[in-house]
């Protein structure tokens, strides 16, 4: 089996008729310019024709590099506990357009975005599953949800049911707008667990910003409560989330861990090799290496992340049975 990204982005601004937004803020734009340049496109594809350009680059990193395929996220919209569209977020990407693309090309599998919140969760949890979704995504914090709301039980009961995953982002942020700061701990994962849903923690609990709580512990110890938790290595590259990679790459958390990018995030080797979490000889060898995400694989592999990591997706996805015979054979 190849390996799998299992947290790679997909962002567009609605020029190829694909439904996505774009919204980004005035303090944004140099990171979100920053970002474009990083994955090889100008700064002005973010007016002109982004949807199509991203598509095309993206492939061509997947096709370029040691990996099968990647799990590409829809956003859905933040919604308020009524489930009334709130004037928040930064983009929104429909889960017709990822499910449309995967079934376009192989090297991509689907992950949705639903905000149980909505009027119509449960429908649309059902019209994906048929549709082949693989993974669910979202970020509470982000996208105002109460993950422990009793109302939502019956939609985490369904994804129990369908074995449809749930990827969470939990710990700090700071690239998109935060509506509910205190869902940024992973706590607000236990309903969803409880229910029996398979659920990956994106980033472990780990720190954004300098300033952000520190929930990685909180992590760490509820893998001991639940079997069924998982975390994954997305921008473990960057200095502060990266400080826990020597705990996440030994047992007991290595067992749990999965591979992931966070693309288009930027993947660079210096913190580390400065950490001493990598030598001399890979960060220069990877370091420049203009395929990003074969970067990025590259880089957690000379951390030490075992080999299970970068496959363990497989076992842990819905449908992966036939979205395996999609992906690049190994």
């Amino acid at each position: 089996m190849k390996p799998i990204d299992a947290h790679v982005h997909i962002v567009g601004n609605g020029t190829g008729g694909t439904g996505c937004w774009l919204r980004v803020g005035r303090w944004h734009r140099p990171l979100a310019a920053m970002m474009l340049r990083h994955i090889g496109l100008p700064p002005g594809s973010m007016r002109g024709d982004l949807d199509r350009l991203y598509v095309e680059r993206l492939l061509e990193l997947v096709r370029g590099s040691s990996l099968g395929a990647v799990v590409i996220l829809a956003q859905d919209q933040v919604y308020d506990e009524q489930g009334r569209v709130m004037e928040a977020g930064s983009f929104y990407v429909p889960n017709e357009y990822v499910l449309r693309l995967a079934r376009a090309h192989p090297e991509f599998l689907p992950a949705v975005s639903i905000h149980p919140a909505r009027p119509d969760a449960l429908e649309e949890l059902e019209r994906c599953l048929d549709a082949g979704a693989v993974m669910m995504k979202c970020l509470p914090n982000c996208h105002n949800i109460n993950c422990g709301d009793r109302r939502f039980t019956k939609f985490w009961e369904r994804m129990a049911e369908a074995n449809l995953p749930l990827l969470a982002h939990t710990g700090g942020e700071h690239t998109l707008p935060v509506v509910r700061r205190e869902f940024s701990d992973p706590r607000i994962l236990t309903r969803p667990l409880e229910c029996g849903v398979t659920v990956i923690a994106a980033h472990c609990g780990t720190k954004s910003g300098l300033f952000d709580p520190e929930y990685f512990h909180v992590f760490a110890e509820m893998t001991r409560r639940f079997p069924n938790l998982y975390g994954d290595t997305s921008a473990f590259n960057v200095p502060i989330r990266g400080r826990h990679v020597p705990e996440c790459r030994r047992e007991p958390l290595a067992g749990r861990m999965v591979h992931g990018s966070d693309y288009p995030v930027p993947v660079h080797g210096h913190f580390a090799w400065l950490k001493g979490f990598i030598d001399w000889k890979a960060f220069r060898q990877w370091e420049r290496h203009p395929n990003i995400l074969e970067r990025d694989y590259q880089f957690k592999r000379a951390m030490g992340f075992p080999e299970e990591t970068f496959t363990r997706i497989y076992g842990l996805m819905r449908s992966m049975k036939c979205a395996g015979r999609r992906a690049k054979a190994g």
